[in-house]
């Protein structure tokens, strides 16, 4: 993410309070699911934002356990499954080796009961991580499939069209696979959403997403040659 160092500082400072407040209450009420599914999806957040690899998979893992109890105890959880194939997506960026491509698979498993269960959970979020997985999966070796990306990653967009994110995996694979003309579709929807998505997601925790957003925003339109409005203006959803 681009962005000075004390802004990522302020969003370590903020996902290590809502993991510590997320994991204390879990251990109080370890039998509730939503405190569950809540400690599992700060896990991921803070993991997210960790710069060593051995803490990123600590916390990947945590998130993996108390999702799995989750699950097993209750098998319709769609945060349970959701946040699961999260945390094993953490964990597996932290190895390159046949472990991380065994949990490819149960990613997709654990996604696809998500999606089954709820697909509109976290702005189409089953949907936009299978698409990522498909895309970025190896053919030969692993799941990656284009027909199979392009599917999930549309659906995630007809979901939840005014989340930036959605759109802008579908400009990224557009860009990949050398559909230039697909690609500036899209990074013209997402122009005109901009707006209204910079209404609804507002204040600190999604200062993260922001700089992110904004900063592939401004590469896919370089690339593509395009000049944005989205980009001169000064709001950027605080």
């Amino acid at each position: 993410m681009a962005s000075d160092g004390s802004s990522e500082t302020n969003w370590v400072v903020r996902a290590e309070k809502t993991f510590n407040e997320a994991r204390a209450r879990f251990q109080a009420q370890t039998n509730q699911d939503e405190a569950a599914w809540q400690f599992g999806r700060a896990c991921f957040d803070l993991a997210d934002l960790a710069t060593n690899k051995v803490h990123r998979a600590d916390l990947a893992k945590q998130g993996i356990d108390v999702c799995r109890q989750l699950t097993a105890r209750q098998p319709k959880s769609a945060p349970g499954h959701y946040y699961l194939g999260m945390n094993l997506g953490q964990l597996a960026d932290t190895k390159r080796n046949l472990a991380a491509l065994k949990m490819v698979k149960e990613m997709e498993r654990e996604f696809q009961a998500a999606a089954d269960l709820d697909d509109r959970i976290d702005y189409a979020g089953p949907e936009r991580n299978l698409g990522l997985l498909y895309l970025q999966s190896p053919v030969i070796v692993s799941i990656g499939s284009r027909a199979k990306a392009q599917q999930h990653l549309r659906r995630a967009v007809e979901l939840a069209p005014e989340y930036p994110e959605n759109r802008l995996n579908l400009i990224e694979a557009g860009l990949k696979w050398g559909d230039r003309a697909g690609a500036r579709r899209e990074l013209k929807a997402l122009e005109e959403h901009w707006p209204q998505a910079q209404h609804q997601l507002t204040g600190e925790t999604w200062a993260a997403s922001w700089a992110d957003w904004k900063k592939r925003l401004a590469d896919a339109a370089d690339k593509l040659g395009e000049s944005l409005k989205a980009l001169e203006s000064p709001r950027s959803g605080d």
